[in-house]
């Protein structure tokens, strides 16, 4: 095989993983891995001294092709950022696969592709719960606008998917080599039915589910606004809050009809980092609760950025920040507020924050380099967050989950939301630092994952769009324009069934960590065992 077939074969495999991010059908991931597996087939066979780095260069660019082309937007808020975390995580997506290569090498074929499939899925698990989470090209994500094909995610969450595409690669790889080097036979036959069931089954159970699937009707009317503001151009001085506050209400107040029991603003519209101890006392917090006067059930939720103080001698929870300002420790939050007409503020404080821009990741570690986080106005710097999730619970009972920005990524993390009570999802974001790129598209899609895995409407309001209302079942029921001043009026349903996935979380992640673990551990005691028994042939 020449260099020049290699380096096709590699560059093949990363823009065909990186399609199902670009708008293309979530379907073609099912040979996306064809070109890269017949590459790590071609190495394992042939051995040899250097074999093991030459499959590795060209492992590193498969994954540097998908996660440039899908990932590129980042660039617009930090360039430097944008470098290092496509690089970051393509080490990490070589470093996983160049470790089933090498379980491949040293055991049977019957072991070598389940723990392929076990060693991915145990990567992407470890980016939801490490210090630099970025499950963002999960594979499982690639199906976000094929939902009638993966309604099965209330079972297995997205998770299920990477399973689903490994399993569907792997074997039609292993059907494509018996036929190049046998010829068709019934053998062939038979591996090309199971494929075939391996594929559609799993799309007419879902497509099953879809059709079969109503929601219990338990409406709400939500009022979800768009102010549209560039976070690029805008200031933080007090004539450019108090216009922004005026610019929201009067929106808010042009479109609200009777009988509407939320009211949606984006994450972080108020940016003068509020007093958590004397919330109420701001002016513009006031003027936002008018919006919920007269009304019992109406309920406002709405991003700031927030901080608090930590009494003298008292210490701060572990979980937080902990910067100091002469002697007294403090956080600063990126908060969601909920309000109404009762008098009393609920807040809840993002707890996933972005790597580099909200947080420095392993920060007991690196403490002095906290200064170092990107700025990206307002809330930046290293966060304060909470302890553990909190739902939003109205005057009429409901509970709601508060998701901010990024947090919308993690199923796992939403699905102790609704074990909780959570009826539905808000989601507040802004998206506008990726300008007119994918990354907005993505981050909406991924919205209608977790109205799948948990069986939740979802509301969504982003500052610069897309906000939108999804339903249960993943369909998007009302949606806004990109970067146009908006509101939005539309319903609802409250659940209270949880599903499986809602209640277990990503048991799959677990199942596959486990496994994995045991699989480098058998292998790594034979490899101790056979050099001790035959210590010359090492």
């Amino acid at each position: 095989m020449s260099r020049l077939i290699k380096i096709l074969l590699s560059v093949s495999s990363g823009v065909m993983l990186s399609l199902a991010w670009l708008g293309f059908p979530g379907w073609m991931l099912f040979a996306a891995f064809l070109p890269l597996l017949a590459l790590e087939d071609h190495y394992r066979l042939r051995g040899g001294k250097h074999a093991f780095l030459s499959l590795g260069g060209y492992v590193f660019l498969t994954f540097l092709v998908w996660n440039g082309l899908t990932t590129w937007w980042i660039m617009h808020a930090t360039p430097v950022g944008a470098f290092l975390a496509i690089v970051a995580n393509t080490f990490l997506m070589s470093f996983f696969f160049m470790t089933t290569h090498w379980v491949r090498r040293r055991s049977s074929s019957s072991l070598g592709y389940p723990a392929m499939v076990a060693l991915w899925i145990t990567f992407e698990f470890c980016h939801f719960h490490w210090d630099i989470e970025w499950p963002w090209l999960m594979l499982g994500n690639g199906f976000a606008n094929d939902i009638k094909l993966i309604q099965w995610y209330s079972v297995t969450g997205t998770l299920g998917g990477s399973v689903w595409i490994w399993l569907v690669n792997i074997w039609l790889f292993l059907l494509v080599k018996k036929l190049a080097g046998e010829g068709w036979s019934s053998k062939l036959w038979q591996s090309l039915a199971g494929l075939a069931v391996l594929v559609l089954i799993p799309m007419l159970i879902s497509i099953i589910q879809y059709v079969k699937y109503e929601e219990t009707s338990d409406p709400r009317r939500v009022l979800i606004v768009q102010p549209n503001i560039d976070p690029y151009s805008e200031t933080h001085d007090v004539g450019a809050m108090n216009n922004k506050l005026n610019k929201f209400i009067e929106l808010a107040k042009a479109h609200l009809p009777e009988g509407t029991d939320y009211i949606v603003g984006p994450e972080t519209v108020f940016e003068q980092d509020w007093n958590e101890a004397r919330l109420g006392e701001y002016p513009a917090v006031k003027a936002l609760k008018e919006l919920t006067a007269g009304d019992q059930s109406r309920s406002l939720v709405i991003g700031a950025s927030t901080f608090a103080f930590y009494p003298p001698g008292d210490q701060a929870p572990s979980a937080t920040a902990r910067r100091t300002r002469d002697g007294v420790y403090y956080d600063v939050y990126n908060t969601a507020i909920f309000m109404d007409n009762s008098g009393v503020l609920q807040t809840y404080h993002k707890s996933i924050l972005v790597a580099g821009v909200e947080k420095m990741p392993f920060r007991k570690s690196l403490k002095f380099l906290d200064e170092m986080v990107i700025n990206l106005g307002g809330t930046n710097g290293s966060l304060g967050v909470q302890a553990e999730p909190v739902n939003f619970v109205s005057a009429r009972g409901d509970k709601i989950a508060p998701a901010i920005c990024y947090e919308s990524v993690f199923g796992g993390y939403l699905s102790e939301f609704v074990r909780k009570g959570a009826g539905a999802i808000f989601i507040i974001t802004n998206d506008g630092w990726w300008k007119n790129t994918p990354g907005y598209r993505q981050h909406f899609s991924f919205a209608r994952l977790r109205a799948i895995e948990m069986r939740r409407s979802v509301v969504r309001s982003a500052n610069t769009g897309i906000s939108g209302i999804i339903n249960q079942r993943g369909d998007i029921v009302a949606q806004s324009g990109w970067w146009v001043e908006s509101a939005i009026s539309g319903e609802f349903n409250i659940n209270h069934q949880q599903t499986i996935y809602a209640r277990y979380g990503d048991y799959l992640g677990r199942m596959a960590a486990f496994g994995s673990v045991l699989i480098l551990l058998g292998l790594i005691s034979g490899i101790v065992l056979k050099k001790i028994k035959k210590p010359h042939q090492f």
